[in-house]
């Protein structure tokens, strides 16, 4: 399965919202760029990401401390050492869109 499904509206993306598609977690960050989505897991023990701290364009989980660059997904503080997913976003006026693929 391939397709962009909408998952939120523009408003409600303040700094960081967690939606669901199906049994699927994502997190949509809001950035001064656009708005960007990760898988809402942390890579290294499960813990969501969107219940972490956002400092400087990076999120910080929750769990253990391990921070994720939110444009890419990579790693930028341990003890994590795997990237987090990174989702395509498309914005179609108020509605926010990811691509899901493979889900």
């Amino acid at each position: 399965m391939k397709e962009w499904v909408p998952v939120a509206r523009l408003v409600e993306v303040k700094r960081a919202l967690r939606v669901e598609y199906g049994s699927q977690e994502i997190v949509l960050f809001r950035l001064s760029d656009g708005i960007f989505a990760l898988r809402d897991t942390c890579s290294h023990e499960y813990a969501r990401l969107s219940e972490g701290e956002v400092w400087d364009e990076k999120v910080y989980c929750p769990k253990h401390g391990s921070s994720f660059d939110i444009r890419t997904g990579a790693v930028s503080g341990l003890p994590a050492v795997l990237p987090v997913e990174t989702i395509p976003v498309r914005i179609e006026g108020d509605d926010v869109y990811v691509y899901i693929e493979n889900w």
